[in-house]
């Protein structure tokens, strides 16, 4: 049963200046010629009593938009409210739903938020099309002459949600369990559309990435009760929801993560808003309608996901000081990573990393050289817990570097490449984001060297400082500093990794030293013998993530991370022992 939502949003709107609109081409198909009036005088009405007139005893809607078909855009407008008139434009809103259209008084001309239940203009759309409703409108006005712009996916999400904290945990789960056959149908298509829309990683890692999500992310499983009983009652901490949840997700990996995040935030009770990177934005908006589809398909409601069509630095802003949205998580760079810490809100960052990877003498060294070379290698490079240097103790160095290039497909650059390479991938002191996921051969290409297919890593001997070693690259770019004992190459790791306190890994058989390096390194991922994906649970034990909370210390996220402690209690009472 939907209960009523406050609506902020027309309260803003009614006080504004200069209405402006900005909607896709589907939504602009309603045109007419003049508008019509409700029945009901609304002008003298509060807001408590117009949307008394919208709803039944139940609060279920007295008309069922997701069936009603209109003959005409006008028709449509009767059951709308004018709520604003200003330079030969009309702002109709529709109190129930949320939905807005716009009418130039001058042409006739009407634009609707969902125009798919017209007759003519897509009436034959399922209601899964037309529950979309706000998910991609914005509406931009001026206000004490300032441009402000609030984005009404936040009202769709915060209704939904709404819907979802009532829900039982059998729900919640009924509908990721649908999300995670979702993802491994999609698997190709996702893989093929992240590549084709950012130029970064490679089809087949992307697929793994897909599975991976589907299999081992955690749904309402992490979210847990603790119970105290004694003489004087019983105390419950519960997990509950943060209620709608801002969202920033990266290029690198953009439907991972959605997908990853949204199933762990719905077990958790909320839904989430999603900021996507500009250059991921078709590959992430495929991701969060497959969500929306499986919560339509098992009795759930829309909008457990929203994201705005064209995403940029000021919706992200937006998003993050709006005053229905608690809780801000951040995928991405230190710069996106600051910005929400400095929003004001409660914020989990999972920011940069420069994961080293040491070798000792103890180590296998024909084994560490091919885990390197394959956790660097996956997907380009691209996860931010994969190998980007290497730190090697000085009696096996060379050995090491005999396997990477003769049997794991590394080539060794020389002194000239190097400096070529830096120039393109440092272009003027800063990456230079078109080499960024690509691969060697590619990267290779770019300063006029040609190798075959089998090439899939670049490496080369150098110093803790040079650049390309210094600097978190995100492609197969692979520098070795040698180190002179453990100790040294410790002092060099702890360097390299820059304080991020994000991941790190070692090949070893000394407990010792393993010990030694994790205490001195102290990130949120230590990697001991193995390639670097086996963090995220592929090849190794535990749950999937791709928010990787290093700088706000939650570690790997799962649905838990996305909830708050309740604690209830009983007293003298409950205690049965």
């Amino acid at each position: 049963m939907i209960k009523k939502i406050a609506t902020g949003f027309l309260a803003a709107v009614m006080i504004a200046g200069t209405v402006t609109t900005s909607v896709s081409a589907a939504q602009a198909s309603g045109t007419g010629t003049s508008g019509s009036t409700s029945e009901i005088n609304y002008s003298e009405m509060t807001f408590d009593e117009i949307y008394a007139t919208k709803i039944d005893e139940d609060y279920e809607p007295v008309i069922n938009y997701l069936t009603k078909q209109y003959l005409y855009p006008e028709e449509k407008l009767t059951d709308m409210i004018m709520v604003y008139e200003k330079y030969g434009y009309q702002l109709w809103y529709e109190y129930y739903t949320g939905e807005v259209a716009l009418k130039n008084t001058a042409t006739g001309q009407i634009l609707f938020s969902n125009p798919y239940d017209i007759n003519g203009s897509e009436s034959k759309a399922s209601a899964q099309v037309k529950q979309e409703l706000l998910s991609q409108i914005s509406l931009t006005y001026l206000k004490n002459g300032a441009s402000t712009t609030m984005y009404s996916y936040v009202e769709a999400a915060k209704k939904s949600q709404q819907i979802v904290k009532k829900m039982s945990m059998d729900q919640r789960e009924k509908i990721i369990t649908c999300i995670r056959k979702k993802i491994k149908d999609n698997a190709e298509v996702l893989a093929r559309m992240g590549v084709e829309e950012t130029g970064m990683g490679n089809v087949g890692d992307k697929i793994l990435k897909h599975i991976l999500v589907a299999d081992k992310t955690p749904g309402t499983e992490d979210i847990t009760t603790t119970a105290w009983t004694g003489d004087r009652g019983l105390t419950l901490v519960e997990m509950g929801p943060f209620g709608v949840i801002g969202a920033i997700t990266p290029c690198t990996n953009p439907s991972e993560t959605v997908l990853c995040n949204t199933m762990g935030m719905l077990a958790g009770g909320n839904t989430v808003v999603f900021n996507p990177h500009p250059a991921a934005v078709k590959t992430s908006i495929y991701a969060i309608n497959l969500l929306n589809e499986a919560s339509l398909e098992n009795g759930g409601p829309d909008n457990i996901a929203v994201t705005v069509e064209k995403p940029t630095l000021e919706t992200s802003n937006i998003m993050m000081k709006h005053k229905d949205i608690h809780l801000i998580v951040a995928t991405g760079g230190p710069g996106v990573v600051t910005a929400v810490l400095s929003s004001g809100k409660r914020g989990i960052g999972a920011g940069a990393g420069n994961p080293p990877a040491l070798v000792d003498e103890t180590a296998d060294i024909r084994k560490a050289a091919e885990d390197i070379v394959n956790g660097c290698t996956f997907d380009n490079n691209l996860p931010c817990i994969a190998e980007k240097e290497i730190v090697a103790v000085d009696s096996i160095a060379d050995e090491l570097m005999h396997y990477m290039i003769n049997e794991q497909g590394c080539y060794l650059a020389s002194k000239e490449e190097q400096d070529a390479l830096t120039n393109v991938v440092l272009a003027g002191g800063k990456l230079n984001r078109k080499c960024v996921g690509r691969d060697a051969k590619t990267l290779l290409g770019m300063i006029g060297v040609t190798v075959p297919d089998n090439i899939r890593c670049i490496t080369f001997e150098g110093p803790k400082e040079h650049p390309l070693i210094a600097t978190e690259l995100m492609m197969p770019i692979l520098g070795v500093v040698r180190a002179k004992d453990f100790d040294d190459a410790v002092e060099q790791a702890v360097w390299l990794e820059h304080g991020n306190r994000h991941s790190a890994h070692i090949h070893s058989k000394n407990v010792d030293r393993i010990t030694k390096y994790a205490k001195a390194i102290d990130t949120a991922i230590l990697v001991k013998n193995g390639p670097s994906y086996a963090a995220l649970g592929f090849g190794g034990e535990g749950f999937c993530t791709f928010t990787i909370a290093s700088r706000t210390g939650e570690g790997l996220t799962s649905a838990s991370s996305f909830t708050k402690r309740r604690r209830c209690v009983m007293t003298d009472s409950l205690c049965i022992r």
